[in-house]
């Protein structure tokens, strides 16, 4: 059964792409807790961090080097942003298709750490 991520690569959901290439897409959420949130979508169908595999490091490694181009091109770079994987229920996953957060705009909350 496709997921909705899955449906909008597809282009079976109209949805306005804020990047795209051969790997991944980006997206706006539509529950932002930030001013910038976006998600960043690998297009092959990964359920969670825990189903990642070797062939599947350089899917990751480029999500992150997407969030840094769109982090720039929305001028958060400097004053900085959140990258942020949920993994299953206790993270907070709620689409089971891998995808990244990018948060920023504001001051964020401290995170752990």
């Amino acid at each position: 059964m496709s997921n909705i991520f899955k449906k909008i690569i597809n282009r079976e959901i109209p949805t306005a792409f804020l990047y795209e290439d051969d790997l991944c897409i980006a997206i706006n959420d539509i529950k932002p807790v930030a001013p910038v949130h976006i998600l960043i979508i690998p297009k092959k169908e990964i359920p969670t961090i825990n189903d990642l595999n070797e062939d599947d490091i350089n899917i990751v490694g480029h999500l992150v080097y997407v969030a840094k181009k769109i982090a720039k091109k929305n001028k958060i770079d400097s004053n900085g942003f959140r990258l942020v994987f949920n993994c299953n229920d206790d993270g907070g996953q709620t689409v089971y298709h891998l995808h990244l957060h990018l948060l920023g705009g504001k001051k964020l909350n401290r995170a752990i750490g």
